[in-house]
């Protein structure tokens, strides 16, 4: 079910964005977490040189003391942030589809594109590139890196289009990752976590010094596996089908739900990509404001 751009963004979503900062994070030790910086110069917050006053500057940038002393004017100069390029990983394998039955309107892959759709909001306010990559084994969607509302209106467009199907692509399928994501630039990887190839993509582009962030979606069902009675349960990617009672199988798939997340952080972890997990009954930008918070967390 495809919805209306405006529908990717809830408007109570929409304005607690105004609380979140895009931000470049690392949790090696060595580099702690922070904003990527540069030499660019501006009106930033660490005091960098002065340099002479040239028409067009900001009067407030003026240091009046050092005008009081040499009857010149200066401006005040500071680093600041260089502008980022954030690429959208979107993985669009069959898995994706997945809902609840709870809210069968909402899968996996809706809550995928609003949050894809929020951050290209946040990187439009703070004037960074921002590009998307849908990927599948049967398509690969791409949207070239750009900035401005005209690029957030494509990526709306983009999102639109975009459907949850087929398994996650392998190999020389991956091509165009590598032929756009430059190192430095900031990769976020929107994925349920179940496709070895899509963690494995995430763990490649860290390892070649480009920033990841992983955010895992799930269904309030895998937290929480509420059936009863027979059931059928279908991997939309293998075909595989299970049946068995839930109620008997309840334990046992907590269990394991609960080791396999608990290898996937530590494989996180180990690559240094910082990683957020998202379930579909919870508020959509819960993962956004527990990375991109006052107070972000590793």
């Amino acid at each position: 079910m495809q919805r209306m751009p405006e529908a990717l963004i809830p408007p109570d979503v929409r304005s607690r964005l105004n609380e979140l900062r895009l931000q470049a994070q690392r949790t090696r030790a060595a580099q702690g977490i922070g904003l990527h910086a540069s030499h660019n110069r501006g009106a930033g917050l660490e005091f960098s040189q002065y340099r002479s006053y040239e028409p067009g500057d900001e009067l407030r940038q003026i240091d009046w003391k050092l005008y009081a002393r040499s009857d010149r004017f200066f401006v005040r100069e500071a680093e600041r942030e260089s502008p980022l390029t954030v690429w959208l990983l979107l993985d669009a394998s069959a898995s994706m589809a997945q809902t609840d039955q709870a809210l069968p309107a909402v899968s996996r892959l809706d809550a995928a594109k609003s949050l894809a759709a929020c951050i290209a909001e946040l990187a439009l306010r703070q004037g960074d590139r921002f590009g998307l990559i849908a990927l599948r084994e049967d398509a690969l969607q791409l949207l070239p890196a750009g900035n401005g509302p005209r690029q957030r209106d494509r990526l709306w467009l983009a999102l639109q289009t975009i459907v949850a199907q087929a398994a996650f692509p392998q190999g020389e399928r991956l091509d165009p990752v590598w032929e756009r994501v430059a190192a430095g630039d900031l990769v976020i990887v929107l994925s349920d976590g179940f496709d070895e190839g899509c963690v494995a993509l995430a763990e490649r582009l860290a390892a070649a010094r480009r920033e990841v962030i992983f955010i895992q979606l799930l269904t309030a069902e895998e937290r929480d596996f509420p059936f009863t009675g027979g059931h059928l349960f279908h991997d939309p990617e293998t075909g595989q089908t299970v049946s068995g009672d839930g109620k008997a199988m309840r334990a046992e798939f907590l269990q394991q739900f609960s080791q396999a997340l608990q290898a996937l952080d530590a494989r996180l972890d180990a690559a240094g990509i910082v990683h957020a997990r998202h379930v579909l009954d919870a508020p959509l930008d819960q993962p956004l404001r527990q990375l991109f918070g006052k107070h972000p967390q590793p």
